[in-house]
């Protein structure tokens, strides 16, 4: 036999080592940043202030192989980069160092409204119900911390990114190669932030209509109007929890600078996506329909009797649980005895308008001057002070509105002055018109230096808005003038602040 090289001379045992050994220490360092970079793929940097109340990650008395959050404790002073001396009273140490990575935010429990007349057995017996099903309730919570006095006032592009990520993270949308886009647009909040709207009035003139009927707001006011407890749940983003089909998701594109993206999830915009999510609701709660009812995302739950609430509530949580939809503990409130449902309070026997909505009439002032025509002084009478109280108990009564008839198409009439708003919402009823509900506001500083015809606009746009519950999902008839509704329809880039009214209204059926 031939060999082709020598054979390895023979090593001892202390030579072995040491080459294992100086090749560990060679390969340890890349080993170590490789797994620091797999660790840290997902980190933020992370800072505490002195003051911040924070949990500890510590190991727990019991079992020193376990560990549990404790505190809250005190931050007191930054030592170093990622070193924190806290505060702990009530323990041998009253200060102690720990790392960043075994604090956290200390997040306020969310309260969720309970009835007050309740004992204080039957709160803790409700408390105990809502602490079964922590999983239905939304319960996660966000903060942003800045330096006082600091104000960052960016382009709207970077506010698109930021919620194409945020979407992203939650799985709302996923990248796509479809050949459909619809244009976006950031619409203003009334708190000044600005809301990702997409524009699908395109897609919405070639998909067809889906006409499932929504709940009738008499029929639902009639069956709380006899209950003695009734628990309302609001759903978080219930648009964002119904998936899409794999055929509807490409027709939901959409571009931005960073992409073309489509939805996962039931989009805000398009004019069926209420009827879908009726849809589901009602499927839901079929077979607690004797006892439970939702319109879109408001969810009611109504009884006669404390211990039979309590277990309807317990199977409606649980039908949610099972579908996979989430709750805003902010907006649930449990087992009151009257209600805010649909802008009505009700409860007790009784169904009437929200009380500051009645209470706005009442304490309406006298006017001081006319302000129709050439301004000038009223001289106030007696008798004037008479009629002036006979129309406000006039407008807070209720006989002088019918109830509305859901069998019958709505007309909305709007109008706008150079100081406010109005519009009245009736039916022809018994071949007559009657009234259902008169809506009015005055309009901002900003809003009277609007044009005319911006001002007809706006007020179509809040009119709807306002009376979505009587609305939407129905097809009804705008009374207006019909050359800013034309004009709304046809604008692209004209204006953009009619174009994000008309956005805002593409989820109703008008004519």
């Amino acid at each position: 036999e031939a060999w082709e090289q020598q054979p390895a001379p023979h090593r001892t045992i202390v030579e072995h080592v040491r080459q294992m050994r100086e090749r560990i220490d060679r390969v340890m360092p890349k080993a170590q940043q490789a797994q620091q970079r797999h660790y840290n793929r997902a980190a933020q940097p992370r800072e505490f202030q002195p003051g911040d109340r924070v949990m500890v990650l510590v190991p727990s008395s019991a079992c020193k192989f376990l560990a549990s959050w404790q505190g809250p404790y005190t931050v007191v002073e930054k030592i170093g980069p990622v070193t924190y001396r806290l505060r702990q009273p009530g323990r041998r140490q009253t200060e102690q160092l720990y790392h960043i990575n075994l604090l956290k935010n200390l997040t306020d429990p969310v309260v969720v409204d309970v009835n007050p007349h309740l004992s204080a057995a039957q709160k803790a017996e409700l408390q105990h119900l809502v602490s079964q099903f922590q999983d239905v309730p939304a319960w996660c919570t966000t903060t942003f911390k800045t330096p006082p006095g600091v104000i960052i006032r960016q382009r709207p592009y970077r506010a698109i990114e930021e919620e194409i990520q945020q979407m992203l993270k939650l799985g709302v949308i996923e990248p796509s190669r479809s050949l459909w886009s619809s244009p976006i647009v950031m619409v203003p909040k009334p708190d000044g932030t600005l809301h990702f709207c997409n524009d699908f009035r395109r897609l919405n003139e070639v998909s067809e209509f889906d006409g499932y009927p929504m709940p009738r707001v008499d029929e639902l006011l009639d069956r709380l109007g006899r209950a003695r407890y009734i628990s309302t749940l609001d759903l978080t983003k219930g648009y964002w929890q119904v998936p899409l089909t794999k055929s509807a998701k490409p027709k939901t594109a959409f571009s931005t600078p960073s992409g073309h993206w489509q939805y996962r999830t039931l989009p805000f915009g398009l004019h069926g996506a209420p009827a879908t999510f009726q849809r589901m609701m009602d499927i839901i709660l079929r077979p607690h329909q004797a006892y439970a009812a939702a319109y879109l995302d408001d969810v009611v739950v109504h009884s006669e009797a404390r211990e039979e609430h309590l277990d309807r509530l317990r199977r409606v949580l649980s039908e949610l649980r099972r579908a996979g939809l989430t709750a805003n503990p902010r907006k649930c409130h449990l087992a009151l005895s009257e209600a805010k449902y649909l802008g009505f309070q009700v409860g007790r026997g009784l169904i009437r308008p929200q009380e500051k909505k009645i209470e706005a009439i009442h304490s309406a002032p006298r006017p001081v001057t006319k302000t129709q025509g050439q301004p000038e002084n009223v001289c106030w009478t007696p008798s004037a002070e008479e009629a002036f109280a006979q129309i406000k108990t006039a407008l807070a009564s209720s006989p002088v509105l019918r109830a509305p008839d859901f069998s019958c198409p709505f007309l909305l009439q709007t109008d706008a002055s150079d100081t406010g708003l109005g519009a009245v919402l009736s039916q022809i009823q018994e071949g007559e018109e009657h009234p259902i509900i008169y809506i009015s506001r005055k309009l901002s500083p900003a809003e009277r230096k609007y044009a005319a015809v911006e001002k007809e606009a706006l007020a179509i746009k809040w009119a709807v808005l306002e009376l979505r519950y009587y609305l939407l999902g129905r097809k009804f008839t705008l009374v207006t003038d019909h050359v800013p509704l034309q004009w709304m329809a046809r604008a692209k880039d004209t204006n953009a602040r009619v174009t994000r009214w008309f956005l805002a209204l593409q989820d109703f059926h008008f004519e």
